[in-house]
């Protein structure tokens, strides 16, 4: 209780004080009112509880008022002053507490206004730094400088700039290069992915040439045409006379996403037979060779369909069911044979085991007539090539995944992988056979990382490559199977202890007799050690293999010279692929036909003075290249 009292004395003596301050001022300023009657205002309703003074306290005209936050309009009359809504309405705070309150609110609302000035300033420096640098801004921290890169504003200009293109164009490369160098907004149509625009092209500047360049709808021309007003200086001049209007509808339109153009697709001659036999024939699972085998059927019980069917004798039947067979509709089981009659069993493609884990089928086979392979691999590489030209850097090591999945190229070409479900890919010659897989790999590279992710470790790893497949002439591919059984003879992969292929596969047929080292730098497997992405073509497939050799030696995690050391560096790559690529003295020789003239001469020094020479092997980076 004595403690109490001593706090209440305190906190009245330093009201008083505080107030006779204040009188002391009025005082001197005309006013003759006494302390006593001052303090006597101040508190009011005054109660006594256990000996205590506690009371309501009314703010006096002498003291500090609380000032409203800026943009709160409360109205206080008078006669009262309204209490904090997180306190009971029972609970009477102290004159003091009260008025400690009110100067701490006075003393924030001060300090939010001189935060608010200086952050006012602050923008408005910052505004100024824009105005003077749109190019590079500086920021000086603790311990380091950091240097943004401002990106240049979009040149707006009301009309639009349109070209038309193809895939692997150096001229559309460079047209690309200098509308991306002049931050001009434009719209590309790629003749290739929109085969249909072609006849546009032809229509509106008399021939298939490109690149061509319109502004609006005025024809422009190619790169010389381009080239002629830069270096004249008339460039700017003339992009902004032919760009001053609105853009008219009969310029060049945008491509339309989302929809393919119209081909007539024709139905295989077999499909009406296939499609009684889906309904009649009795597909279950049976018991072979102590193996149960799912959704299949005898060559009997399809013979006798087809006899019932189309009225036709024995002979005939079995001739059909081989005509099924060689168009990839129904496969034996085991794959040993065609088809006979007899109790041999078979199952359709829609009902291989290896279809769910096949990425290009989508509930159905493709029942249209088979295109022709060769054909439908150059417009994979066309497409391909096209969403490079868009969504890869300028030296192709790094892919922006996510545009790639939402791109039109992307989905075009998930709807065209789907017509390689019954190619016959015994029609390719040797160097489109080389294409064609070469160009699938990467592809399907890409497609894995959207679809189920980069490998991160070895399991993941073990998924990408081998569970990641397609149905390609009716048989199963994955991303070992094409490198390692087809492209390398069907050898084993690093760290495995089976051939991709099984012997008596019908896949073997495909493969390559004698491998060609090349391929290892044409296929990229989406990671930053392996060679660039790119697509080739049958007609120079040799050359761009080699040219891919010489750009991959080029980099320093794939060879290096050590002149000092008497050592050879190379990508752990060459080691995990040495039968392909012989043993290490072969394997230096074989290099140096692909090196530029300064590693080609240290080469050459350190193998030809007669010392020993030390092969060492850097480490793979299984790190995306995004």
């Amino acid at each position: 209780m004595e403690k109490m009292d001593s706090i209440n004395l305190y906190k009245t003596e330093e009201v008083q004080a505080e107030v006779e301050v204040e009188a002391e001022e009025e005082n001197e300023g005309g006013g003759a009112e006494d302390i006593n009657s001052a303090v006597s205002r101040i508190i009011v309703d005054s109660v006594k509880e256990n000996g205590n003074l506690l009371g309501v306290i009314k703010p006096h005209s002498l003291l500090p008022q609380p000032e409203v936050p800026a943009g709160v309009a409360i109205i206080v009359s008078p006669g009262e002053l309204n209490r904090s809504q997180s306190m009971l309405e029972s609970f009477d705070m102290p004159a003091i507490g009260k008025f400690f309150r009110e100067k701490s609110d006075s003393f924030s609302s001060a300090i939010t206004k001189r935060l608010s000035s200086m952050r006012d300033q602050f923008d408005d420096e910052k505004a100024v730094i824009k105005s003077e640098s749109q190019q590079v801004t500086e920021f000086d921290l603790s311990g380091m400088k950091v240097i943004v890169n401002l990106k240049p504003p979009v040149k707006k200009l009301p009309g639009r700039v349109s070209f038309f293109s193809r895939s692997n164009c150096r001229d559309c490369t460079a047209v690309r290069s200098f509308l991306h160098k002049e931050n001009l907004n434009y719209v590309e149509i790629n003749v290739d992915v929109y085969p249909k625009r072609e006849k546009e092209l032809i229509e509106r500047t008399g021939g298939a040439n490109v690149p061509q360049i319109f502004l609006n709808e005025k024809l422009l021309g190619g790169l010389v045409a381009l080239n002629s007003l830069r270096n004249s200086g008339m460039l700017e001049k003339k992009f902004a006379e032919m760009l001053a209007g609105k853009c008219p509808e009969d310029a060049p339109a945008p491509p339309v996403y989302g929809f393919d153009d119209d081909y007539e697709e024709q139905n295989d001659e077999m499909v009406e037979i296939v499609r009684v036999l889906r309904q009649k024939l009795p597909i279950q699972d049976r018991i072979m060779r102590m193996k149960i085998v799912k959704n299949c059927f005898s060559g009997g019980e399809l013979v006798e369909v087809l006899i019932h069917h189309l009225d036709c004798g024995r002979k005939k039947a079995v001739e059909i069911g081989k005509n099924l067979s060689r168009r990839h509709f129904i496969h034996q089981v085991f794959g040993e044979n065609e088809f006979e009659d007899g109790k041999h069993f078979y199952r359709f493609l829609e009902h291989e085991p290896f279809v769910p884990k096949c990425y290009n089928f989508r509930g159905s086979t493709n029942d249209n007539e088979p295109k022709d392979v060769a054909v439908l691999g150059q417009r994979l590489g066309k497409i391909m090539s096209a969403l490079l030209e868009s969504y890869a850097s300028d030296d192709r090591h790094h892919l922006d995944y996510i545009g790639i999945s939402n791109s039109e190229e992307f989905r075009r070409y998930t709807n065209l992988i789907q017509d390689l479900h019954r190619v016959n890919l015994l029609n390719l010659s040797a160097d489109e056979k080389l294409v064609f897989f070469l160009n699938l790999y990467n592809a399907m590279a890409i497609h894995a990382v959207i679809r189920i992710g980069h490998p991160g470790g070895m399991i993941d790893r073990r998924a990408f490559f081998s569970e990641f497949q397609y149905i390609v002439g009716g048989y199963s591919y994955s991303l070992s199977g094409l490198k390692d059984g087809i492209l390398r003879s069907n050898r084993r992969a690093p760290f495995t202890l089976m051939r991709p292929f099984p012997r008596g596969d019908r896949r073997l047929e495909m493969a390559f007799q004698k491998v060609n080292p090349l391929i290892h730098f044409g296929l990229c497997n989406a990671t930053r050690s392996s060679p660039a992405v790119r697509f080739f073509t049958p007609q120079n497939v040799e050359s761009e293999l080699r040219y891919a050799a010489r750009e991959y030696f080029q980099r320093d995690d794939a060879m290096q010279v050590d002149l000092a050391k008497r050592t050879v560096c190379l990508n752990r790559m060459i080691k995990w692929y040495n039968t392909d690529f012989g043993q290490e003295k072969e394997i230096l020789k074989w290099i140096t036909g692909y090196l530029d003239a300064t590693k080609a001469g240290l080469l050459t020094h350190l193998m030809g003075d007669g010392g020993p020479v030390n092969v060492v092997y850097s480490s793979f980076d299984w790190s995306p290249n995004a």
